[in-house]
């Protein structure tokens, strides 16, 4: 029987939604002779746990009635951590109950406090809220939980990380010591074991989650980038798998919107949810991203809490989680209810490792891959506009008239052509990236890497006039050069730094590039310049470097040259003045944040 031990008139209204087989989770929760107990339920984000605690309180608040009378206070709790989440929990419990005659209200925070007190007023049989309007709503009096039969916590985990233990013991001191109180969360960890302790009894343990693979139905994959080219990498990724619904996830709100503008530069329809953001906006945006009107959704993790949106196929992890936990509640959000979804990690290429080490605790095996390059997306784009619904379904008898005239006054080449050109036109644009190399680093059988291979890149040489004894060090030479010459660090090969100058190698694609943009730069006090390849065969690869002209500015005591050493007394570098050299001191704007960003590093 699909639907065990279940209330008649919440088995009606699974049926009218269309289910034909309960989950895990919610056949779990309706096992005989739960009725009446606590449960402590572990279940992943996208396991069905609303209909599941719906189905579970609906004994303790209906019983062998049909219908729930008027009352006029609450007689089940439910508290979420974010507003998306709880309005989503209302939704979902209005249909569920819409034969029981049940008033649900909501408890928020960016609405009117004042429009849900008038509505607490008016009674009704189960509260929805956010901690923090619940708690506000207690202390005001306008919420009475004097009557509470059960009260249900969903994603305890998360309000326990968010900081709402305090607000979570006031609302359960607060209900009635006789209540049923089930609690809900992804992993039990040891907040979560003892919130149970101390508020439940007697707490049946639930378990979906250890004994069945994590999120079966999507597939993980690794995108290795440039650490610069965060961004860049993201629209190919998005433009490649063409999802008609993603979400790209953000670890600050700042990398938020600058995701955000870098897709509406290239023409997404895409939205931002971020903290700051008020209840009408976040709402108007999720509804976009729902009708189809957005096709990406760019948000924070707390943002995004509570975000439900069915046809979403791609995930994508601009910034790598903190946590396995996160990870996996970011990519639950894909490959819900027996469909397939995929969750992509974009990972810089210096932290590889740190990925890594997250899949094996998330326990994950993914894909590595490379960026895809403009020429898979287009191959993308060709197959995807051949099995176009355009191409493949029945011509509406309505277009019959335009279709003929079409086919009498052009040929099939030039509409093909005309089809290709509109197909092409309404696609955002690609970046142009190099691909790396997916390839992980080779390591020792004690685990070390292995030593870095000497560098051969085909370049030409060029020198500068710092060495040794001005204590030249690539840790500054190689943001400077970087930053004059226009050139990114792969772009540069062997340094060598002797008594009084400096040798560094420029890849040969980049050398007209290299010596256009120092052609363009203010002379001064150092000079850059072509030359044969230094005595004594080539040196290590440094990290970054430039070309025919003097850079740099002059310090307090004397001309110098900007971004290198503090200056002594006389004619050294730019710096304070006084005697002696201090540490390197890069210019402002030089060295790559791991977002594309410049940065001043401190001395």
């Amino acid at each position: 029987m699909p639907f065990p031990d279940t209330h008649p008139a919440l088995k009606r209204a699974l049926e009218a939604r269309g289910y034909e087989q309960l989950t895990p989770v919610q056949e779990a929760v309706l096992q005989p002779g739960l009725d009446e107990r606590d449960l402590l339920v572990s279940a992943q984000t996208g396991s069905g746990k609303t209909v599941a605690f719906g189905l579970a309180i609906a004994p303790t608040l209906l019983g062998d009635a049909d219908r729930l009378p008027p009352s006029p206070q609450p007689m089940a709790l439910v508290i979420a951590p974010t507003r998306e989440l709880a309005l989503q929990v209302q939704s979902e419990l209005k249909w569920l109950y819409a034969e029981t005659g049940a008033r649900i209200a909501s408890c928020i925070g960016g609405t009117d406090a004042r429009s849900e007190a008038r509505e607490l007023n008016r009674g009704a049989h189960i509260v929805v809220g956010t901690p923090g309007r619940l708690c506000d709503h207690l202390s005001r009096g306008s919420l009475d939980l004097s009557a509470l039969r059960c009260v249900v916590l969903d994603e305890a985990d998360e309000m326990l990380d968010m900081g709402f233990r305090e607000e979570l013991e006031q609302l359960l001191d607060a209900a009635p010591a006789e209540r049923r109180t089930l609690l809900f969360s992804a992993t039990i960890a040891r907040e979560i074991a003892s919130l149970a302790r101390r508020y439940q009894k007697n707490a049946e343990r639930i378990d979906t989650v250890s004994g069945a693979k994590q999120h079966s139905d999507i597939t993980y994959r690794c995108v290795i980038t440039q650490p610069q080219e965060i961004e860049r990498s993201l629209v190919n990724v998005l433009r490649f798998y063409e999802s008609p619904t993603a979400m790209v996830f953000c670890n600050t709100r700042m990398m938020v919107n600058q995701v955000q503008a870098a897709l509406l530069e290239r023409g997404f329809a895409s939205v931002a949810i971020s903290g700051e953001m008020g209840q009408n906006e976040r709402s108007r945006a999720i509804e976009s991203l729902r009708s189809g009107q957005a096709r990406v959704c760019v948000a924070t993790d707390v943002a995004a809490r509570g975000i439900d949106v069915p046809a979403l196929s791609l995930v994508i992890h601009a910034s790598i989680p903190t946590a396995a936990e996160t990870l996996l509640h970011r990519s639950g959000r894909t490959g819900r209810a027996g469909r397939k979804g995929t969750s992509v990690l974009m990972v810089p290429l210096n932290q590889r490792r740190r990925a890594e080490r997250l899949l094996q605790m998330a326990k994950i095996q993914a894909e590595w891959e490379a960026v895809p390059t403009a020429d898979a997306i287009a191959e993308q784009d060709k197959t995807r506009l051949m099995h176009d619904p355009i191409l493949t379904n029945a011509v509406d008898d309505m277009s019959d008239e335009l279709v003929n005239q079409l086919v009498e006054k052009y040929d099939a080449t030039k509409l093909a052509a005309a089809l290709v050109g509109l197909y092409r036109a309404r696609l955002p644009k690609v970046e142009q990236i190099r691909p790396m190399s997916v390839e992980a680093p080779r390591r020792t059988e004690r685990g070390e890497r292995a030593p870095r291979e000497e560098h051969t890149m085909s370049g030409e040489w060029f020198k500068m006039g710092v060495g040794r004894t001005e204590r030249a060090d690539p840790k500054w030479l190689i943001p400077l050069i970087c930053r004059l010459g226009g050139v990114q660090k792969r772009e540069i090969g062997s340094i060598r730094i002797d008594q009084e100058q400096t040798y560094f190698q420029i890849a040969d694609e980049s050398v007209a590039r290299f010596k256009s943009c120092l052609a363009g730069a203010e002379a001064d006090e150092v000079t850059i310049e072509p030359s044969e390849a230094p005595a004594g065969g080539m040196g290590p690869r440094g990290r970054n470097p430039g070309e025919g002209k003097r850079f740099g500015g002059g310090g307090r005591s004397g001309g110098g040259f900007k971004g290198g050493p503090r200056g002594g007394a006389g004619g050294g570098y730019k710096g304070r003045g006084g005697s002696g050299y201090g540490r390197p001191k890069p210019a402002a704007g030089d060295g790559p944040r791991s977002d594309g960003s410049s940065r001043k590093r401190r001395s």
